[in-house]
């Protein structure tokens, strides 16, 4: 029995494959994304979405779709599925399925009649291609199948319209032709590696609608260019295999390079070997061989903070400790590049930011614990030093260290933690002054610093650095540390904000920790009991004022309740590891119990994957982003620790 396979029942009611959609991803940040049926429902939908350096920073759908017609006797049976204005949904080619597997490639077998076709789909992982393989494993018949490319041309966000000035100009090549609706794009190459004719019959197919965008209050239609159809025989046993792609190539190589592809992919087998295909999802590469974590897809970028988070789950949790020290050369390079006031030369966003230092030094204190102290300290010791001295030293514009050994950070105008959604030019959260998980971070790195020393470098600074985390030890419990037995979320002068936020669980899962036992384990259960869900913690207790647990409606509605109640499943990862480290493994079998509410995301939303965020109210919708590198980082993380408790003795 396949892990990831949908019958015919699923298949064929859209309410429940609709809402299912399935992602491919290359190491350029190109991509391949739609619903199981092939319907797009965002405008990032799309067959071939690719970066368009030469035009901006953003992602573009070249290819939309690519239908197919199934032709016997003169009857043809389209198989393809688009949602137009008015909830019409034409030419219905979802009621032909009779199965969709997922296991290695996404896989959807149809039935028309006497004719079985099944279409493989992957994309290339180092070129900007999708390869679709159609074989027609039955017919009774002579068969001809039909292909009509809808094409858009146009960044993900934005929309493309009937127009004039869009290029019908087309050029025959190797099996195939290349066209281009607009300068400045580069060619789409169209090919199969057989033999096909294509016939110029150019038209708009207008008020195509995505009923994403119309849930998120944004528009949500446009009109798609179809330039025309390829048309080729095809026989009983016989595959053939089509290439979209912005560079030709040699068709006759097309057969093997898709088997070829498939024998490298990972299998998606299991809840683990899911979450692995996730985790190679997020990798990206530049040309100049710079090594990268995107944030997540469909629309976010490479982030410093969400770098430095998901590192170690993404690769060390699972064995790649060469590709952590590959992304954590360039964003270490982008860190220094901040520190000493240069240029970025690296494409990694929010640098700046001020718990972004202080995240690297735990994304390091990760990979010490998997490579050893000594190769940890030759790789990362000097970081980690370099990182503490600039902080000690008022280095950043906006984290100060105060005399009381606490970090004071302005976030009243500017949004400056992960809660930094904003409303009306201002942060919806404005988290400020002494912030609650800066300064866990803040002790974590300063002792972690202090032992490296002691053990490999500079004593004397190590026991500087043991005096100054004394200090910040007495001051975070003394500031922080209410009479309720949680911990103020952040306090600014005379401004505390007593709202029970998950923020307090980082210095209980911390390796360094200002709190001692009997605190941890209040601060825990108090973050069990409010703000614990099936799908991470939430990002704020029903208990507390302005609790919004539902992530749905315009723009704006969302952003004030983006950290106002929704579930994050990374934070339930240093739940997780809070719940190890003070209950060992007399919680493992309540954290097993846990992961099943993340294994049921693996075939619901985003198929493999995990969503950005969820709804922190029952049923915990997936919402957001298609995929999330911090929460899939974290609950690979979080199997890797509980494997560690399980077999400790």
């Amino acid at each position: 029995m396949s892990y990831l396979r949908f019958e015919k029942a699923v298949m064929t009611n859209l309410e429940e494959s609709l809402r299912r959609e399935l992602l491919r991803t290359n190491r350029s940040g190109a991509y391949s994304a739609s619903t199981l049926v092939d319907c797009n429902t965002r405008k990032y939908h799309g067959l071939l979405v690719v970066p368009v350096p030469e035009l901006d920073d953003e992602n573009h759908v070249l290819l939309s779709s690519f239908d197919c017609t199934v032709i016997q006797h003169g009857a043809e049976f389209n198989l393809g599925l688009h949602k137009y204005q008015g909830n019409n949904f034409s030419p219905k080619g979802h009621k032909y399925i009779r199965e969709f597997t997922c296991d290695v490639v996404p896989t959807t077998i149809y039935r028309v009649g006497g004719v079985v076709l099944k279409r493989e789909t992957i994309f290339q992982a180092y070129e900007d291609r999708i390869l679709i393989r159609y074989t027609l494993e039955d017919a009774h018949s002579a068969t001809t199948l039909r292909f009509r490319p809808f094409l858009a041309f146009r960044s993900v966000r934005q929309f493309t319209h009937e127009n004039s000035t869009a290029s019908r100009e087309y050029h025959p090549v190797d099996n195939g032709i290349k066209t281009c609706m607009y300068a400045g794009y580069p060619d789409l190459y169209m090919q199969f590696n057989k033999k096909n004719e294509f016939v110029f019959q150019p038209d708009w197919y207008r008020g195509v609608e995505y009923p994403k965008e119309q849930e998120r209050g944004y528009a949500s239609n446009e009109d798609l260019y179809v330039p025309g159809y390829f048309e080729l025989s095809i026989k009983k046993g016989e595959s053939i295999v089509f290439a979209a792609s912005t560079k030709e190539i040699k068709t006759s190589t097309l057969k093997t390079l898709f088997q070829k592809e498939i024998d490298v992919r990972p299998g998606r087998d299991s809840f683990y070997h899911c979450l692995v295909a996730a985790a190679h999802q997020f990798h990206n590469r530049k040309p100049n061989d710079d090594r990268y974590l995107l944030a997540g897809y469909p629309w976010f970028k490479a982030r410093a903070r969400d770098t430095f988070i998901s590192l170690p789950g993404l690769t060390l949790s699972i064995g790649e400790q060469d590709y952590f020290e590959l992304v954590m050369k360039t964003a270490e390079k982008g860190l220094r590049e901040f520190m000493e006031g240069k240029p970025l030369s690296v494409k990694i966003y929010e640098v700046e930011q001020p718990d972004v230092p202080l995240w690297a030094v735990w994304a390091v204190q990760q990979y010490i614990k998997d490579a050893g102290r000594e190769k940890g300290y030759k790789m990362y010791g000097k970081l980690v030093k370099d990182i503490v001295t600039y902080i000690v030293g008022d280095g950043h514009p906006n984290l100060h260290l105060d005399d009381n050994g606490l970090l004071y950070a302005n976030g009243r105008d500017r949004a400056i933690t992960w809660m930094n959604s904003t409303a009306n030019g201002r942060p919806v959260v404005p988290r400020s002054g002494y912030i609650v998980e800066f300064n866990a971070l803040w002790y974590n790195a300063l002792k972690l610093c202090a032992s490296l020393e002691a053990e490999f470098g500079d004593k004397k600074l190590a026991d500087k650095l043991e005096q100054r985390a004394d200090v910040c030890k007495e001051s975070f419990v003394a500031t922080f540390l209410n009479e309720y037995g949680y911990l103020l979320d952040y306090v600014d002068g005379t401004m505390m904000d007593w709202s029970v936020r998950p923020n307090m669980i980082f210095p209980v899962a911390f390796d360094y920790s200002p709190l001692n036992q009997d605190q941890k384990k209040s601060v825990l259960d108090i973050c069990t009991r409010e703000l614990l869900t099936p799908k991470g913690l939430r990002s704020l207790s029903p208990k507390s004022g302005g609790y919004n647990p539902m992530y749905v409606g315009p723009q704006t509605q969302r952003d004030y309740a983006y950290h106002q109640g929704t579930a994050w499943p990374w934070l339930g990862g240093f739940y997780m590891e809070a719940c190890l480290k003070l209950y060992k493994r007399t919680r493992l079998s309540f954290l097993e119990r846990h992961m099943v509410g993340y294994e049921d995301e693996m075939n619901y939303h985003a198929l493999g994957t995990i969503s950005e965020l969820f709804d922190g109210n029952p049923p915990f919708h997936g919402r957001g982003a298609m995929a999330f590198a911090m929460n899939v980082a974290e609950i690979l993380r979080s199997l890797k620790l509980m494997e560690k408790y399980t077999y400790q003795k």
